[in-house]
């Protein structure tokens, strides 16, 4: 038997919002509600579905397919553009909800929230009870078409696993003397974080089944693993708590856009959309009161080619347009250097993506006496708070003004940190 005890009291929830996207597009739309429904980056015929409502998945539509299958397999799904703005409202909302229940609410995405309870067992004696309470103030408050599933555990990856167990609108709660039973009934690739790759490498060691990796010796996990992660997988599944104890700062910031034929057919709007990504990665440093000392760009052709390319700086960097503009001029002289009169924004592209990493923060900048960039870093900061305060809409640089602006903003299922302090 397992050596490890539970830790006493220990009770945590988490929250998953069910076809989040296309709940919203519903709630705020009546004619939608009951309808298959895609949302998609960019509506057209080989755009991506990124959030099929409820309808479209009992009908066969999945996360990533192109919409022009997604049509051929449902012909009455109705295709929509992603609305950034009214899911971070959305979000917002739900989280104020869920702040009345905990003072310990750590948004794991733009639509799953862990709540911490443990702190609260005096005052919530059924915890069934309490996940019921923020579902009907989900209803009532937010959204009458919004569900969650919640799953309820001593540690925050069970309570994920809990709450991908049933949906939509599902309630699981696992404990000691039920978890044998859920993982018995598991695949590894079931369990949150284990892909394809990992789950082989359990396998070939002997691992095939959530159950035989819970009581599996940590040692041999970590070997089997090659790395520490063995020893998580077995705190994870022993109820131990090792997901909610702190939120790493970042180690990079990458932005990176798939592009649609319409939009490869043109230089400038190719320029424009890596500029956008330019501006992303300065909005996320000046929130995080950063600066970069390295950025790295890269790009995918039609026909597999590749191209990538690293900036050191010797002045630390957090202005967007600077970035923009010394990733054209290296990649210029690139193509000087192997004789090259194609740019890297051609029709080719598929993909393109901006990235930043090691970072220092924005007060140990040092510049040179006779350098303005000071009033430029203090008018940056001002930039993005009014932006935050009156939207992104009304308050914009000369350079982003356009009379038909070719970029949608988008929104993520990943890391939500930009929308919050550091100490949330």
């Amino acid at each position: 038997m397992n050596e490890f005890r539970v830790p006493p009291g220990a009770a945590v929830l988490f929250v998953d919002m069910n076809s989040f996207f296309a709940s919203c597009e519903q709630q705020d739309n009546y004619y939608l509600r009951g309808r298959p429904v895609a949302v998609c980056v960019y509506p057209s015929q080989f755009g991506c579905v990124i959030a099929p409502s409820i309808e479209a998945k009992k009908k066969g539509i999945k996360l990533g397919m192109r919409l022009n299958e997604a049509m051929r397999i449902c012909p009455d799904l109705v295709p929509l553009p992603t609305n950034p703005e009214k899911y971070r409202d959305y979000h917002t909302k739900i989280i104020e909800i869920l702040k009345r229940f905990s003072d310990q609410v750590i948004p794991r995405s733009i639509d799953e929230a862990v709540v911490i309870l443990t702190n609260h067992r005096l005052i919530y004696h059924d915890l069934e009870k309490v996940a019921s309470a923020i579902k009907k103030a989900i209803k009532q408050e937010v959204g009458d078409y919004l569900q969650c599933s919640i799953g309820i555990a001593p540690n925050a990856f069970l309570a994920k696993l809990g709450s991908d167990l049933i949906k939509p609108n599902g309630l699981t709660v696992i404990t000691p003397d039920n978890i044998d039973l859920i993982l018995s009934q598991l695949e590894l690739v079931d369990l949150p974080g284990i892909a394809t790759g990992m789950a082989r490498r359990l396998q070939h060691s002997g691992i095939d089944s959530p159950l035989k990796l819970r009581y599996a010796d940590p040692e041999f996990l970590r070997a089997a693993c090659r790395s520490i992660i063995g020893w998580h997988w077995h705190l994870r599944l022993n109820f131990y708590e090792i997901d909610t104890e702190y939120t790493p700062a970042y180690k990079s910031m990458q932005a990176m856009r798939h592009l649609s034929r319409s939009q490869r057919q043109f230089p400038e709007v190719l320029e424009e959309i890596l500029f956008m990504l330019c501006q992303t990665l300065e909005r996320r440093m000046v929130k995080q009161n950063v600066f970069c000392k390295t950025a790295f760009f890269w790009a995918k052709y039609e026909e597999g080619r590749t191209y990538s390319d690293e900036m050191l700086f010797q002045t630390p960097v957090q202005d967007g347009v600077a970035l923009f503009n010394l990733i054209l001029k290296r990649a210029a002289t690139k193509a000087q250097w192997q004789h090259s009169s194609e740019s890297i924004l051609n029709s080719g592209l598929v993909l393109i993506g901006v990235g930043v990493r090691h970072f220092i923060p924005d007060q140990l900048v040092q510049y040179q006496i006779f350098e303005d960039n000071v009033r430029k870093d203090k008018l940056r900061k001002v930039y993005y708070e009014l932006r935050d305060k009156h939207g992104s809409r009304k308050i914009m640089r000369a350079a982003e003004v356009s009379d038909d602006p070719p970029v949608k903003d988008v929104i993520g299922f990943g890391s939500v940190k930009d929308m919050y302090s550091q100490n949330v």
